[in-house]
């Protein structure tokens, strides 16, 4: 070997044993560096509207802006709000279980009002208009797109002037789509996927429509994308 060559060769020996030894230590440090608690520390952002709010038919941008802003982002803020105070109740020995409860029922409620939130301007802002395919899917499970329709309302007529949620749900364990009555943000069937979300508390609609629900369930009817809804079924 000549001495240039022993001289690559030491030079090259040692570069590999700085790159091992930089790399077990960075191993290391990550072992050691405690992992971001997600179930704790997790706050959530805003998202935004995925229309313009003056785009919709029949709704006005005043109430979809106010819809956004003040119910939807302000569950946001509560929620965010609850999981540091969950963090810190948690951490204090002296915290009583049923205060700490009382904190955990309000996460389920306003988690619930985020999701189906987004869930709800998602599948807003479209035409209205379900492509063939689609109204057969549905038919499968209802005898025509026209029952499951009629049924949809009828529910949503039914919290008209109180609160809750109508929705059209795939259940994943008995493998039925159906139309489901929801009370609150809290009570939504096990096991199920949203495919369809439609808000029914007086904020949705009273600015608009006064005590009119049923005006309000056509404007919203005219504006579904049922391309969204297409999606996730």
């Amino acid at each position: 070997m000549t001495s240039t060559s022993r001289r690559e060769f030491v030079q090259a020996t040692a570069l590999s044993l700085i790159a091992a030894t930089t790399t077990t230590a960075a191993l290391q440090a990550s072992e050691d560096k405690p992992m971001p608690n997600s179930a704790f520390d997790y706050q959530h952002a805003p998202a935004a509207l995925p229309f313009a709010a003056k785009a919709l038919n029949g709704i006005s941008e005043k109430l979809i802006q106010s819809h956004w802003q003040n119910n939807y982002s302000g569950a946001v803020t509560a929620l965010n709000t609850v999981r540091g105070r969950l963090k810190q109740a948690l951490s204090d020995a002296n915290t009583p279980a049923y205060l700490y409860n009382g904190l955990k029922r309000e996460q389920l409620i306003r988690t619930g009002s985020v999701v189906l939130h987004e869930l709800y301007f998602a599948n807003l802002g479209g035409d209205g208009k379900t492509s063939a395919d689609l109204r057969t899917k549905v038919a499968v499970s209802f005898g025509t797109f026209d029952a499951w329709e009629s049924e949809f309302r009828k529910i949503g007529q039914g919290l008209g002037g109180g609160s809750g949620w109508v929705v059209l749900g795939f259940n994943e364990k008995l493998k039925l789509l159906e139309n489901y009555w929801m009370a609150d943000h809290g009570t939504a069937p096990a096991d199920t996927k949203p495919i369809l979300v439609m808000d029914m508390y007086e904020h949705a609609y009273q600015m608009d429509f006064g005590a009119a629900a049923a005006k309000y369930i056509d404007a919203f009817f005219v504006n579904i994308n049922w391309d969204t809804v297409a999606q996730r079924l």
